[in-house]
């Protein structure tokens, strides 16, 4: 991996990752912390010395809807059991009193993470979109990998987010090209999903970011004001098929967004925009937009 993923990961310009303590962790973990609860559905931000009452109210919830929301208010309140734990940790040994791997301060620290690892698969973007399970196992990577290795598996997760981004970009692109009503979003398309990639690895203390991000927001604005000029002689039916492709669009806008944000790439919520295209695609022959 290059520097880029160092400089995303710590927010430096650097060449290498920070050196391998402890100390260094739990920055990275507090950092993470911060980051992660950003980018998910509010409310879920927990205190860690509510972890017994968010328990409580999750085993006794009997709707489902209410249980996932109870299951990501649990999650949240492991998740900052741990950071607590750990800095904790981080706070004897700068006192010079050791804490071994096989110590019960490090033991419930880790099946902390585990438990919120797990129960993160009902974690929800802020959008309501799913598939950030990956952003929330990030502070489990760091407590049980080294930096170096953490921030090579962000890298990666940051390539695979660029890859995700061309290709639901390049999914809309095939999918509007043939209606003739939307010609025009094509290139808008493809330049918004360059300015997606490069916010995939920019920090704000970046001064490039100065620069793509205006352009990011202005191409995303762009997108989603897009308004299909209907043809004579339409049918109601063909008219209500392009209002539809504006709406998916516009979606298909905020998914990149979401993505470039979150920097993970979303299988989940790519797998239902991508089937919500080739529906709309079946349904623009049926009525005739083909």
């Amino acid at each position: 991996p290059t520097s880029t993923s160092y400089k995303f990961a710590w927010g430096s310009n650097t060449d290498a990752p920070p050196p391998e303590t402890l100390s260094a962790k739990r920055d990275l973990l507090v950092m993470l912390t911060r980051r992660t609860f950003h980018h998910t559905e509010p409310g879920i931000n927990t205190p860690g010395r509510k972890v017994e009452s968010a328990r409580l109210s999750f085993v006794s919830e009997q709707d489902p809807a209410k249980k996932r929301v109870n299951a990501a208010m649990l999650a949240g309140a492991l998740f900052n059991r741990a950071t607590d734990i750990f800095t904790s940790i981080v706070d004897l040994e700068s006192k010079g009193i050791a804490v071994n791997q096989d110590n019960n301060l490090m033991l419930e620290c880790s099946a902390c993470f585990e438990e919120a690892l797990e129960l993160g698969k009902q974690v929800r973007h802020p959008s309501g979109h799913e598939g950030v399970d990956e952003l929330w196992g990030e502070p489990f990577k760091v407590f049980t990998h080294s930096i170096a290795n953490y921030y090579d598996s962000r890298y990666v997760k940051i390539s695979q987010t660029m890859r995700a981004i061309d290709d639901v970009a390049q999914r809309i692109v095939d999918t509007f090209e043939s209606v003739p009503c939307f010609h025009a979003t094509g290139v808008t398309v493809r330049d918004f999903a360059r300015a997606a990639r490069v916010e995939t690895e920019l920090m704000k203390s970046d001064p490039d970011f100065f620069k793509n991000w205006p352009e990011f927001v202005t191409l995303k604005e762009k997108i989603k004001a897009f308004e299909p000029d209907s043809q004579q002689g339409l049918s109601a039916l063909a008219r209500l098929q392009l209002q539809k492709g504006a709406r998916l669009l516009a979606e298909g806008a905020d998914l990149i967004s979401y993505m470039a944000g979150v920097r993970v790439p979303m299988p989940k919520s790519k797998r239902h925009f991508l089937q919500s295209l080739e529906q709309f695609d079946l349904d623009c022959q049926g009525v005739g937009l083909r």
